[in-house]
């Protein structure tokens, strides 16, 4: 075992490092010596195996011992170091450290380039320092000796260490250096994270706005207003962009002459050619039988032999001309056809050239299989017909075979040579000649030269030619066409595999790309309508709110003028003043769109006009239709008869054009389906909105409405005049049937037994099974719909004919007597009665108006969508309907206008007509309950005219007469407007307490005194009562036929008029001015059953005398004859039973 010196361990000093290796060094002399013992005891070791060369070698144990102690010993020395390192703070040496005197580097290095292995060795074996002298006690602060053959070093450091130290400090104090986290990790051990360095974006560079390029020079403008100045000059950058630059831009004038040198057209000899040589036909005499004189390239390289090619031709059947072709000779047609170059039809192919097609290839792939058209030696032609006389007259023809022209041949270096002045355009159309049967692999295609000239001619300068004007230049036209038109054709050409694939996928990534499209502009378009709905929206909400607002405002100004028109009505109703009469039915818009001819409708109060009868009163009147001219002069008439009434005399007519304006909105013909509210279409005619204000301008003035509506207010607003009404809303709240029987209720009038405020089902049941319990006398009851009006909305049912358990209810009701009152009592009775009048409403009530609501389903709908009330019929066959006519006045005065008996012709529940004044109850009886109702409506701010519907009959058990209050309608009446009419033509009034209407007396002539004789009766004074029938509507569609100058005359003739002198007679109002199919009358008497008698007359006149067996025409003039002949009955009746009580009494007397 022998040790060598490369196993054993360098004592080296540490390099020269500045303070901080001066500060490491003092750690490393106490740990020098025991460096030094272990190096000794290595050498002692190594001698002891030298000295011992006899063979005896030293035991396994000496050893062990030896590399164990050594081993302590560094162990303990290396934990001592490392413990004094880890306590220490390591810094950087300054750039400026000096080494101390004396120092000397012990660390030898390894030069690779110059020192051999062996060379390295040998000087390591002569460092050592011997062991002597190491044990020799050296001074405080001593450096180790030298090794033998180390180079030594000098004190300090060399400039590049100075300066890589000092790069080094300076990326230490300089965390931002790339070098900072290297160095900290190479002399610190400290890894320093990594902090991502944002780069500042440049902003990216603005667009350049405008033209990027310099305008060019152009003309002066002196140059161009004299031509004789002369032209600028031209600049070499002018120079550059051209002569048609320069002449467009005007530097060259249109008309110079332009010379260029050198010049672009060069002249040479052009070679001449035999004269004789023009009329030379181009054909090959030995080929010319089979191929009709065009010459094919008969290469068979790489092609079927001829015997297989003919063997794949079809077989074609012989001509029959040509069976004996061999015997006879051939017979051309006698009539021949030139084919023009110009014509635009097909080019027939020629019998001789007809072609067949057989599998092609492409062309691209010379190793496949190829066709073409061969001539076979020894073998005969495919049987043809006779060549036509068109093939015989072409002069220029050649063959393209494959989709190559056969530039060698005579027939076409003729073609060139004929048409070699435009020979260029020519070149070009073959070349998409060539393309195009290239591409759909054509084997075999004959070109008319002449046409293909004329083709380069006129697509010289314009377009590249099309598919089939290349067509028109191929003589076998027909066989052409075949092969190209067929399915796949074009993948068989050149590159055919390529193309295809380019084919499929560019349909692919259109079918791909036009999905995505579709789906983007589907999606586009969702987002585009969903953008404008939201924008819609919006709009129409800040709309909605705007209208909201102006209404509140509206409200608020109404209210303010509602409370001053209060306070000043004493003055007012004295004073001049203008009424702006605004006949309008403000219902819901679902009401007015089931009313027929609903202008005409609003239009039954054209007697309104008659509140000129108060000289301190003009009348505006808003017609709800236009007026004819004859129309008008009729009410000019019958105003004019003011100043007659008044006097008794015929002839005293005035004038009174000037004391009222008719006034025709002009929306009502920009809106003539809508059926619009006369407000509405008002408040849109802002030209009759300008008129009314000018009319009222400085003058007192208040506007009068039928049924009221929002767009009241707006009228109001803008004209700045109150209005003789309620608020819309609160007239809409009590016009309805449950709002009315509140006031009833609060009015302490009686009304019919029911219940108000239904709008479900099981309300429904329960309420009219609990009415029936309560009355088991009433047979019949009404269900009304809140909304509606006219009696339209109304159905009733026969309950107690169809209850099963009636009879035993009855018997109920007598069993308990006295006490049927009590819920406990009816309990059993009202159990069964409402299990079943479910089946018996489905099965057996009825709507009144069958137009409106066909079937009781309907009408339940709409009861239960609006609400409505349950009310009892009358248990009596004579019932009497009164209308009474009321006003509160604006300082809440009340009084009654008007009252008077229905007449009913369309239906039991519709107004038809009135008798004014009533003579059905007793005066002070319906005095008593108007007043009551005309206070309960005062304190819920109700305003204006309004009309109470009673019912009165005579009970069945009690026997008295009973009075009902049925309805309230806020609005101002049609029985209203012709009162006002009768008081016009009579000028009477009525005695409300009373109900007397009275006109005064004639004026008659002095007269002598006369002694009366005896027995001789005193002269009666004149009967003043006068009663008055009238409705508004009469219809019968046959009055259209008869105008109104001719329906006049007749009633002339029939004696059906009015007696100004008498106060009594017939007026008619006009209110249908165009179809004249309604009418409205007044009848005046001085008895009831005159002028009842008299109006039935009147109608049984006018319907004889417009009407034909064979045209009746529709009318209701016949049930409202009916109805009258009833209450004439009745009334005569009551006259006999008067009479007979007042004898009676006389006799007793």
């Amino acid at each position: 075992m022998s040790i060598s010196n490369e196993g054993l361990p360098l004592l080296r000093a540490p390099l020269p490092g500045g303070d901080y290796k001066a500060k490491k060094f003092s750690g490393f002399q106490n740990f020098l010596p025991q460096i030094a013992l272990v190096q000794d005891d290595i050498r002692q070791l190594r001698e002891n195996l030298t000295n011992k060369g006899d063979g005896k070698g030293i035991t396994i144990e000496e050893l062990e011992n030896a590399l164990n102690k050594t081993e302590k010993g560094l162990q303990q020395k290396a934990e001592q170091m490392l413990s004094q390192l880890n306590n220490q703070v390591q810094t950087l040496p300054s750039a400026d450290a000096i080494q101390a005197p004396g120092f000397m580097a012990l660390e030898s290095t390894w030069d690779l380039k110059k020192q051999t292995r062996g060379q390295h060795r040998i000087e390591m074996s002569q460092a050592y320092v011997p062991r002597e002298k190491l044990r020799q006690p050296q001074p405080a602060g001593a450096l180790l000796p030298l090794r033998k053959g180390e180079p030594t070093q000098l004190q300090g450091l060399s400039p590049g260490q100075q300066s890589k130290q000092t790069l080094a400090l300076r990326a230490v104090y300089n965390p931002h250096s790339q070098q900072n986290r290297p160095v900290m990790n190479e002399n610190f051990g400290i890894m320093l994270p990594l902090i991502p360095q944002s780069k500042e974006k440049k902003p990216p560079p603005k667009p350049v706005m405008g033209s990027t390029i310099e305008p060019l020079a152009v003309l002066p403008k002196a140059n161009r207003v004299d031509a004789q100045l002369a032209p600028p000059p031209i600049t070499e950058d002018d120079a550059r962009k051209g002569i048609l630059s320069l002449i467009e831009r005007g530097l060259i004038p249109p008309a110079a002459q332009l010379t260029l040198d050198p010049s672009p057209v060069k002249n040479r000899m052009v070679p001449l050619h035999n004269p004789e040589d023009r009329n030379k036909p181009p054909c090959t005499p030995e080929i010319a039988p089979t191929l009709a004189g065009v010459k094919l390239d008969l290469v068979t390289k790489n092609y079927e032999s001829a015997t297989e090619t003919m063997a794949k031709m079809p077989v074609i059947p012989p001509h029959p001309q040509s069976v004996n072709s061999l015997g006879l000779s051939r017979t051309t047609s006698g009539k021949t056809r030139t084919t023009s170059a110009a014509s635009s039809q097909k080019a027939k192919t020629p019998a001789t050239m007809k072609t067949y097609e057989m599998p092609i290839q492409p062309l691209q792939q010379p190793h496949r299989k190829k066709f073409l058209l061969i001539k076979i030696p020894n073998s005969r032609p495919p049987p043809t017909t006779p060549a036509s006389g068109d093939f015989k007259m072409i002069s220029h023809r050649f063959a393209v075979q494959n989709g190559r022209i056969r530039d060698t041949s005579s027939e076409f270096l003729s073609f060139k040579q004929h048409y070699c002045l435009t020979w260029g355009s020519i070149v070009t159309v073959l070349k998409h000649l060539e393309k195009m049967l290239n591409n759909f692999a054509v084997p075999v295609a004959f070109i008319n030269g002449d046409r293909l000239a004329d083709l380069a001619e006129e697509f010289e300068l314009e377009r590249p030619p099309s598919i089939d004007d290349l067509l028109s230049c191929i003589v076998n036209r027909d066989d052409v066409e075949n092969i190209i038109f067929k399915p796949g054709r074009r993948f068989k050409g050149p590159n055919g595999r390529d193309i295809a694939s380019a084919k499929i996928q560019a349909t692919w990534k259109m079918y791909r790309e036009r999905s995505t499209y579709l789906e983007y502009r589907r999606r586009k378009w969702a987002a585009g309508v969903i953008a404008i709905s939201w924008i819609m929206h919006i709009k129409m909400a800040k709309v909605r709110q705007q209208l909201k607002q102006v209404r509140l405002d509206n409200l608020e100004n109404f209210r303010r003028r509602a409370k001053k028109f209060s306070m000043s009505w004493d003055r007012i109703k004295k004073s001049k003043r203008v009424i702006i009469h605004i006949p309008s039915l403000g219902l819901n818009q679902d009401i007015r769109d089931s009313i027929h001819d609903f202008g005409i409708r609003q239009n039954t109060q054209m007697s309104r006009l008659c509140d000129i009868r108060d000289p301190n009163v003009d009348v505006i009147f808003i017609s709800p239709v236009p007026l004819s001219e004859e129309t008008l002069q009729y009410y000019s008439k019958l105003l004019g008869l003011k100043s007659a009434i008044d006097s008794g005399n015929v002839e005293d007519q005035g004038e009174f054009s000037d004391r009222y304006k008719i006034i025709v909105p002009e929306a009502i013909k920009s809106f003539p389906t809508h059926r619009m509210c006369l407000s509405t279409l008002l408040k849109y005619s802002p030209q009759a909105l300008f008129r009314v204000k000018n009319l009222i301008k400085g003058r007192e003035a208040y506007m009068m409405t039928n049924v009221p509506h929002v767009d009241d207010l707006d009228i109001a607003q803008y004209l700045n005049v109150p209005i003789f009404a309620p608020e819309p809303e609160v007239a809409h709240l009590y016009s309805t049937k449950s709002g009315c029987q509140r006031i009833f209720a609060s009015a302490n009038v009686e009304t019919p037994p029911g219940d108000h405020d239904v709008y479900t089902m099981g309300l429904l049941h329960e309420c009219l099974a609990q009415l029936i319990t309560e009355n088991l006398n009433v047979k019949r009851w009404l269900f009304k719909l809140d909304d509606e009006f006219d009696g339209r909305g109304i159905a009733y049912c026969d309950v107690t004919e169809h209850l099963k358990c009636f009879t035993w209810a009855q018997k109920e009701e007598k069993r308990y007597g006295d006490k049927w009152s009590k819920k406990w009592a009816q309990e059993p009775v009202f159990i069964k009665i409402l299990a079943e009048i479910e089946d018996v409403l489905k099965n057996h009530a009825c709507p009144v108006n069958t137009k409106v609501y066909p079937t009781w389903d309907k009408f339940l709908q709409s009861f239960l969508s609006q609400g409505g009330v349950i009310e009892a019929c009358p248990p009596s066959d004579s019932i009497t309907t009164l209308t009474v006519d009321m006003l509160i006045e604006p300082n809440g005065a009340v009084s009654i206008v008007s009252c008077g008996d229905q007449i009913h012709a369309e239906s039991p529940f519709s107004c038809w007509g009135v008798s004014i004044p009533q003579s059905s109850v007793e005066p002070d009886v319906l005095n008593v309950a108007c007043y009551n109702i005309a206070e309960s409506c005062k304190r819920r701010g109700i305003m204006g005219y309004f009309a109470i519907d009673f019912v009165t009959f005579i009970h069945p058990t009690t026997m008295e007469q009973k009075l009902w209050a049925l309805d309230i309608s806020l609005q101002y009446s049609d029985s209203l407007a012709m009162f006002y009419l009768m008081q016009f033509v009579s000028n009477g009034t009525l005695n409300t307490k009373t109900h007397v209407f009275d006109v005064p007396p004639p004026k008659q002539e002095a007269k002598k005194r006369r002694r009366r004789l005896h027995g001789q009766d005193e002269e009666q004074p004149p009967n003043t009562n006068r009663f008055g029938v009238m409705s508004t509507r009469l219809l019968h569609t046959n009055l259209s036929v008869v105008h109104y100058s001719v329906f006049f005359q007749m009633c002339r003739a029939h004696g059906i008029g009015y007696d100004i002198k008498e106060k009594q007679g017939t007026v008619f109002m006009l209110i249908d001015s165009f179809n004249r199919e309604k009418l409205g009358m007044l009848a005046i008497g001085e008895t009831l059953q005159g002028a009842l008698a008299s109006f039935a007359r009147n109608m049984s006149v006018i319907h004889q005398e417009i009407s034909a067996p064979n045209m009746q025409g529709d009318t209701n003039f016949s049930r409202a004859i009916s109805d009258i002949e009833g209450i004439l009955g009745t009334t005569i009746q009551n006259a006999d039973e008067a009479d007979e009580e007042t004898e009676g009494s006389n006799e007793s007397k």
